[in-house]
């Protein structure tokens, strides 16, 4: 139909991998199911109203290229309401939507998926910032404005842009999950004059008033409601309980008011307890075990060494809020009950403190569905959930309007009633992010040697209390009268006892062929020093990692290579700095020529009107792939040209850590020379200028750093006797496997 051809929905993926990996899963996986979606819409493509356009992109892994010289050029831009992108962070796994724009679109996939995946709680960590990267859907929401779903396989991350990323650890399972929802939402929305209509409009306005809360429960039904409704039906349930539990509180006088003041501070004493001790142990691991995260192939190990301390710190503290609140409580039945003898009133004692330690998770639960509402976190249906299924469950089975009774037992009815719904909308979800995390820590380090070996550790110990306090905070209770206290105690000790000895005496190895440790090996040619005299290239064989922790145990396979490791190795790549790793000088002078070397040359320097101007002629030589960092302190605007060609216009430069980085990444043909000229700020430090006055340390002005995707000699006798659990981690802002360094100084 005509209006099909006007009306486009875009379904994209990138075709491109880093240099490290085949790109199993990403995204070679996304292309499959692409192709195979071809063929199936244009089977089934009869009365469409809309046009499915399938975009086979590249440069994603190097900026997003591809997406956005797609919807910034291409005639058929214009024609796209509504975009689909397809990724991936892991390879396995069901692929999850994870981020949505639009309550109609949502709907829509809800209503057709087969087995639909999607949780908010991934858009919200993903918008937070916790995860440093993007995907092509960024591109298509705040470049063109457009609605849309993103999806991903989020299951075994560790291997994501590493050489595990391979065919033989892709699920075809997932393929297909993907694939029949998919399917199900293309044939549907194309078909569908409403999504058109929704798509259209959406696209003009660009508003936010659309937007939704989404989840799955147990992969079969997908929940679909609007933000306004949440917030809305967030603060009735907030009012209602806290009219609830005001109108308690006044019932019970000054006792009960210290009561709930006390069952409060257990709550926060669980808390406090639950992470420190986990946390002792993410400090303990780098001193005793080979590698400070020990548990990345075998991420079922955290469970032990940092789930058995949290729940027995969860415990501790909450337990010391038991005997509190007890002792209080004799002191109120001693007045109120003089007539029960001392074994009875012991008892009644016990059950009521566990009635208040059991109700402090409804406020606990209530705070944070406070917070969540105030700053609009669209997870925040999970505390609704974790607070009204168990108040309810107390309400109908527990409760009493008549505070003359003496309490009972809390039923295990209650307590199955009430997480019943609880732990089947979220249980899922926090096995989820556990891996995320656990895989997300081979890569944490963005600077290598930047971040202190126990961080990771300290992060999923942290994640992992936090979840467990809010997840037995209910279950708890029913422990500290029931006379398992001591078991309960013996047994997480065993657990993490032996957790502790499998991972400390390497029975069970951090790392394997198929989930491996990043190591880098760059052969690095350094050509900044040539301008203090230095005529000749400073060449090495460098040797970094991405995941905490020293190079000890890859140094035992490469003992003859001469590797020098500490500190003092410091490397500026420009995009990141190696501020830990190894050097080895051997056989570095050959695999590459000085013809090679980058050049920065000063073409012309002067002063109009007391503006400052400088032409720099740069010459990557033979590298079409190379990061330009130019210093910010010094310089206030710059271009870049090819030819008569302005690449980079002047105006909107942004830095980090002072320096704004450019990097360029082209094809055979790509040019190698290029006019860079630099507009120095009026109000330049002073301490750059004396230090160039001085003659001492002098600044760089601007570096750069070009690739050439060759392995010399030396790296590749390295790479072979690297061990089998080490593999290269690739990224845009990663050098290839020969790095070329240059630099000029502020004083030029």
């Amino acid at each position: 139909m005509p209006e099909a051809e006007e009306n486009l929905i875009l379904v994209s993926s990138h075709i491109d991998t880093v240099s490290t990996t085949e790109g199993a899963g990403d995204c070679s996986s996304c292309v499959g199911v692409m192709l195979e979606l071809a063929r199936g819409v244009a089977q089934w493509a009869h009365g469409f109203k809309s046009g499915v356009l399938f975009l086979f992109n590249t440069g994603e892994e190097e900026g997003l290229d591809g997406a956005h010289s797609f919807i910034t050029q291409h005639h058929w831009r214009n024609s796209v309401c509504f975009a689909i992108d397809l990724e991936a962070m892991g390879i396995s796994g069901k692929s999850t939507l994870f981020q949505g724009t639009d309550h109609w679109a949502l709907e829509s996939f809800a209503a057709v998926a087969k087995y639909p995946s999607a949780q908010i709680a991934s858009q919200d960590i993903f918008h937070s910032g916790a995860i440093k990267s993007a995907t092509d859907f960024q591109i298509y929401q705040e470049v063109a404005g457009l609605p849309g779903l993103d999806f991903a396989y989020t299951d075994t991350t560790s291997v994501y842009h590493t050489k595990n990323d391979k065919m033989k650890l892709l699920k075809p399972g997932s393929l297909q999950h993907i694939g029949d929802n998919m399917l199900a939402f293309l044939l549907h929305s194309a078909a569908s004059p409403n999504f058109l209509k929704n798509a259209q409009q959406q696209k003009q306005e660009n508003t936010e008033q659309n937007k939704a809360v989404f989840f799955d429960i147990l992969g079969m039904y997908m929940v679909v409601y609007s933000q306004r409704l949440a917030t809305m039906f967030h603060n009735s349930i907030i009012l209602q309980s806290l009219l609830i539990w005001g109108t308690s509180l006044l019932m019970g006088g000054r006792s009960g008011l210290v009561s709930f003041g006390i069952s409060c501070l257990g709550t926060i004493l669980m808390l406090i307890f639950s992470i420190c001790l986990p946390v002792v142990v993410a400090f303990i691991l780098p001193h005793i075990c080979p590698f400070p995260v020990p548990y990345i192939a075998n991420p079922w190990l955290i469970i032990g060494l940092f789930g058995s301390p949290a729940l027995l710190g969860a415990f501790i503290g909450q337990h010391i809020g038991f005997i509190l609140l007890k002792r209080h409580l004799r002191c109120v039945y001693a007045i109120t009950k003089p007539g029960l003898t001392h074994n009875t009133r012991e008892y009644v004692i016990d059950l009521e403190a566990e009635r208040w330690i059991f109700k402090s998770g409804f406020v606990q639960w209530l705070i944070v569905l406070i917070l969540g509402t105030y700053f609009k976190v669209g997870s925040s249906y999970i505390a609704l959930i974790w607070l009204v299924s168990p108040a309810f469950a107390y309400g109908f089975l527990e409760a009493t309007l008549s505070p003359v009774r003496l309490p009972k037992q809390l039923k295990v009815v209650t307590l199955v009633l009430g997480m019943a719904a609880p732990v089947v909308s979220s249980a899922g979800l926090a096995v989820r992010m556990a891996d995320v995390i656990v895989g997300s820590v081979v890569r944490v380090d963005r600077n290598p040697g930047g971040l202190p070996d126990w961080l990771g550790n300290v992060i999923v110990a942290v994640a992992i209390a936090i979840v467990i306090c809010f997840m037995f905070v209910y279950l708890l209770s029913y422990i500290h009268i029931s006379g398992d206290k001591r078991s309960l105690g013996l047994l997480l000790c065993i657990f993490f006892g032996l957790s502790l000895a499998l991972v400390s005496s390497g029975i069970v190895p951090a790392f394997t062929e198929d989930v491996a440790r990043s190591v880098n090996v760059v052969h690095v040619v350094d050509a900044t020093g040539i301008d203090d005299g230095n005529r000749e290239p400073l060449s090495y064989i460098s040797l970094f990692s991405n995941t905490p922790g020293k190079l000890t145990k890859e140094l035992v396979d490469l003992g003859d290579e001469e590797f020098f490791c500490g500190r003092n190795m410091t490397t500026d790549f420009v995009t990141f700095t190696m501020k830990y790793g190894c050097w080895s000088y051997k056989d570095s002078s050959t695999g590459w020529s000085k013809s090679e070397v980058p050049t920065l040359r000063v073409e012309s320097d002067s002063v109009t009107d007391g503006a400052r101007q400088t032409v720099i002629s740069v010459d990557t030589k033979s590298s079409t792939r190379w990061s330009l960092g130019i210093n910010k302190q010094e310089i206030d605007d710059f271009t870049v040209q090819v030819d008569s060609e302005k690449l980079v216009l002047l105006g909107d430069k942004t830095e980090v850590d002072g320096w704004h980085t450019i990097q360029f990444a082209g094809g055979k043909n790509s040019p190698t020379k290029f006019q860079l000229t630099l507009y120095w700020s009026n109000s330049a430090t002073e301490t750059s200028r004396r230090e160039a006055k001085e003659g001492t340390h002098v600044p760089l002005l601007v570096k750069l750093r070009t690739d050439v995707n060759r392995v010399t000699p030396q790296v590749t006798n390295v790479l072979e006797k690297l061990p089998r659990w080490s593999t290269p981690f690739g990224k845009s802002t990663s050098p290839y496997t020969l790095a070329f360094l240059t630099g000029l100084r502020v004083n030029i």
